[in-house]
Order: C-alpha cells, then sequence, then structure tokens
C-alpha cells in the first residue's frame, strides 16, 4: 500500500504507517498507534469509485466526497450521485472492509464552475480547462478534508487513462501542503486498476457515462 505524505505540525504529527495505520510521533521521536486512517475519496461517480474503494477499503476508513459542480447538466448530476450511493450500498453488503464505506456530498456549485471554466470552454478535453477543473475540485476536497479532521485525501481522477497523474498529483500535493492534510499519492490506474473499474461497474450493474462530466467535454465526442 502505498504511503501518505502527511504535513506534520511543530512538534509532534500523524504519519502513515504502511498498513494504513495511523502513529502519533512525539516529540521525543516515540510512535503510539492510533488506529486506521480516515480518507476523503473524492469520485465523480461510481464507476470511477469501484477499483479504488476496493483496494483501498481493507486498510482505511473511506469517505467518498462527492463534490461535481462540473456535471452542470442536473439530471446527470442526479444519476451519478445516485450510482455512486448504490456501489458504496451495495460494497458495504460485501463486508470486504473492517470499516463500512461512507458518503458525503458537496456544494453542487454550477455558477463557481462555470466562472472558472466558462472561458476556456472551446479548449479540448485534456487541456488547460481540465486543470482548472482538477484544481477547484482538489483545493475543495484538501479544505475539506482539513476542516472534518480527515487525515489525508485522494482522488478517483487517477484511474482513468485520458488523465494525466503527474498533473493530478502536483495539484493535490500543493493543496495538502496548503491545507496541512495528508495525501495519499496513488496512480489508481496501474495494477489494471481501470480493467476493475470496469469490471466492477458490470458486476454491480452501475450507470457508465461516456464523457467526463461538463458539457464542453460532452461537445468532444459529437
Amino acid at each position: 500500500m502505498t504511503n501518505e505524505k502527511k504535513a506534520s505540525p511543530q512538534g509532534g504529527g500523524i504519519c502513515c504507517c504502511g498498513d494504513g495505520k495511523s502513529a502519533y510521533m512525539d516529540m521525543e521521536g516515540g510512535e503510539k498507534q492510533l488506529g486506521r486512517t480516515k480518507v476523503l475519496l473524492p469520485s465523480c461517480c461510481g464507476t470511477c469509485s469501484t477499483a479504488c474503494i476496493e483496494r483501498l477499503a481493507p486498510d482505511y476508513e473511506i469517505t467518498v466526497f462527492f463534490y461535481n459542480p462540473n456535471i452542470n447538466e442536473k439530471d446527470e448530476y442526479e444519476k451519478r450521485k445516485a450510482n455512486q450511493i448504490k456501489f458504496i450500498e451495495k460494497f458495504n453488503e460485501t463486508k470486504q472492509a473492517p470499516f463500512k464505506v461512507s458518503f458525503m456530498e458537496g456544494d453542487y456549485d454550477v455558477d463557481r464552475y462555470e466562472t472558472v471554466c466558462g472561458p476556456f470552454k472551446d479548449e479540448p478535453e485534456g487541456s488547460h480547462r481540465c486543470e482548472l477543473c482538477f484544481r477547484l475540485r482538489l483545493e475543495k476536497t484538501a479544505m475539506t478534508a482539513a476542516m472534518r479532521n480527515f487525515d489525508s485525501f485522494t482522488t478517483t481522477l487517477t484511474v482513468s487513462p485520458h488523465k494525466d497523474y503527474d498533473v493530478i498529483s502536483s495539484i493535490a500535493r500543493k493543496y495538502a501542503d496548503i491545507y496541512k492534510v495528508g495525501f495519499l499519492d496513488i496512480d489508481f490506474k496501474k495494477k489494471d486498476g481501470f480493467r476493475r473499474s470496469v469490471e466492477l461497474s458490470k458486476k454491480y450493474e452501475l450507470y457508465r457515462q461516456n464523457y467526463c462530466g461538463c458539457t464542453w467535454s460532452k461537445w468532444w465526442l459529437e
């Protein structure tokens, strides 16, 4: 399991062991076990979250954070949210993990998203528009993780073969540092993560969209 990178407060701090347990490092350098690490996992849909949750669940206490103002068609937003909740409920029934996966919905702030990304709506997928979208959503995630006392956050964005892991990781690490919260830096597409997400989506009969989220990404398929 990938170790998280945790910003430590002065005098001592929380770090992550390889098995997902938190440990407090006291001022003398001694280590005291505290229990499982609580992770905030932002997700755009049930499909993308499947393989990520499966990989994290044995070692981390997960809360899925559904913050997606980029899904600026309300019907699409509600469909994805319903399928996200559907997967979490069904996964929890399997008892594959020591903790139940939780769900948290963020603000549906479409106006904010369109203000930030709208000026670049004519740019193609993978452009500066997408990077701004990542920044908006990952900053909100890091801020929420810090305010709600999560040990760390990670992201399902890296499970997609269409997303640049290095760009996503760099943005997330920046906000982890700003908000003084840990970041689990995992490229979920490795170890056949994307293929596994497709398998699990079929198994749990989840809705699988064919575009990222915003109306503009949909344009590029037409």
